[in-house]
């Protein structure tokens, strides 16, 4: 992130703008909106910026700059058309550690103008940093058509029961629940058919009633899928944007994770082999006493949280409690890096099944029925199966399973780091014990990996 984003309040506060012309103007009309007192240094200026600057009960001045016009303003904006004097202005604004903005100069800037979908008092801004403008006009134009103008007066309306919410709720949590009741509900239709009396008259009747359910707890079983983030359904963001609570798994990319609502408490409880942040006993516990609180809490796993994410041990032990839970299935790892490495799982012409198995064997011992899976006319895919595959491969070809038939190991399937080894299950273990493979990895056994080098599609970048 190069730009850290905030708002300015710039209400009667005098602003420096340096330039007289379009661009200038541009710029002044936003100022004026936001209330800035316009303090314009420029040798000629047009008519709609010095009506602007009336407005704003600025001035101007027909001169050229120094560097005395610094003096007394919270920001300076450069919108000149020479180069060395924006320079000049940016040169001399930060030595006092005076925001400055110079136009369509970023390398100039500490502070930068974004794209704005104005809804008073929601505001939202789009910025790429100054990179890319033109893009972050495009994301404000599709912004533009999805918000109703109404979610201004929507805005408005939580402004004017503020602190009778907060006089009713004791704690945050239990306000924000509120309003996400009301912002999602009938009141917010009201405000959206113009019927802002009926919507205010809802409220309070809401508002009067005390509700069992903003203070119940919940928790939300959702696979967060093999890691790109793309690959999130919409439930799942939905709910990872409502918890005020996560525990996240280690196969949980950092890409998914940053999806989770910003302020919510995140607690890691990953495992890997002979290494266990915390036991399973006391994650399933530790979800029962967050919803006891009242929280409503997220267990993000990597994956399908039902296959071999021991879900279904976290919420039998919430059902004996009585506390409410949903289940959001993910992509699972077989589904989302077979297609990203370009594996159809199966094909009519060579696989007409497919059987998900654990490669972590317990006390690294065979404790699967190999003859089963040495059969031909399958696919295999091994989850957690890196340090087992010279076993597997050997018990397989052991049991009558060909050893030319194709494997393929993929590497931190469906994200930018993604690495795919393909070989057959007699040199498997050796190609890949050369190519320092670091995990998560999958495992895929089956004639469907000879059809990679036609289907390979995805290019990590």
């Amino acid at each position: 992130m190069e730009y850290f984003p905030f708002f300015m309040r710039l209400r009667g506060q005098r602003v420096l703008l340096v330039g007289g012309g379009d661009i200038a103007t541009r710029k002044a009309r936003l100022l004026q909106k936001a209330g800035a007192v316009l303090q314009v240094v420029t040798v000629h200026v047009d008519p709609e910026l010095r009506d602007l600057v009336e407005a704003s009960g600025g001035q101007v001045s027909l001169r050229e700059y120094c560097v005395e016009d610094l003096d007394g303003v919270v920001l300076a904006v450069a919108a000149t058309d020479s180069a060395s004097v924006n320079q000049q202005i940016s040169e001399q604004a930060r030595q006092r550690s005076l925001p400055v903005n110079v136009v369509d100069s970023p390398e100039l800037c500490t502070v930068i103008t974004p794209a704005i979908v104005d809804r008073s008092p929601l505001v939202i801004a789009i910025s790429s940093g100054g990179e890319a403008p033109v893009l972050a006009r495009m994301v404000r134009a599709k912004l533009e058509r999805l918000l109703p103008l109404s979610y201004g007066r929507l805005a408005g309306l939580a402004s004017r029961f503020r602190e009778a919410v907060k006089g009713k709720f004791a704690t945050g949590d239990e306000r924000r629940r509120f309003w996400e009741k009301v912002l999602e509900g009938p009141v917010a239709e009201q405000v959206y058919a113009g019927n802002d009396q009926r919507a205010d008259q809802l409220l309070e009747e809401q508002l009067a009633m005390e509700s069992d359910d903003i203070r119940t707890g919940e928790v939300y079983l959702v696979g967060g899928g093999p890691g790109d983030p793309e690959l999130l359904t919409l439930k799942a963001l939905r709910l990872m944007q409502q918890a005020e609570v996560v525990l996240y798994d280690r196969l949980v990319s950092s890409q998914v994770l940053e999806l989770v609502r910003r302020d919510a408490d995140r607690i890691y409880v990953g495992k890997r082999r002979s290494e266990h942040s915390m036991q399973q006993p006391a994650i399933n516990q530790l979800l029962v006493d967050l919803a006891r609180q009242g929280k409503r809490v997220l267990r993000l796993k990597g994956g399908d949280p039902f296959i071999f994410g021991r879900g279904g041990e976290e919420i039998e032990l919430l059902a004996e409690h009585r506390i409410p839970f949903q289940v959001v299935p993910g992509i699972t790892a077989a589904s989302g890096c077979a297609a990203y490495a370009g594996i159809p799982l199966t094909h009519r012409d060579c696989a007409q099944s497919v059987r998900f198995i654990t490669g972590h064997l317990k006390n690294d011992n065979p404790n699967l029925s190999w003859p089963e899976l040495a059969l031909p006319g399958q696919t295999l895919v091994f989850y957690m199966g890196l340090l087992g595959l010279e076993q597997i491969a050997h018990e397989l070809v052991a049991n009558g399973r060909d050893a030319a038939t194709p494997v393929a190991l993929v590497e931190k399937g469906t994200t930018a780091e993604q690495r795919v080894i393909v070989s057959d299950l007699a040199g498997i273990s050796v190609k890949v014990a050369e190519s320092d493979v670091k995990g998560p990895t999958l495992i895929i056994v089956g004639e469907v990996v000879a059809l990679r080098h036609k289907l390979d599609w995805f290019t990590p970048q």
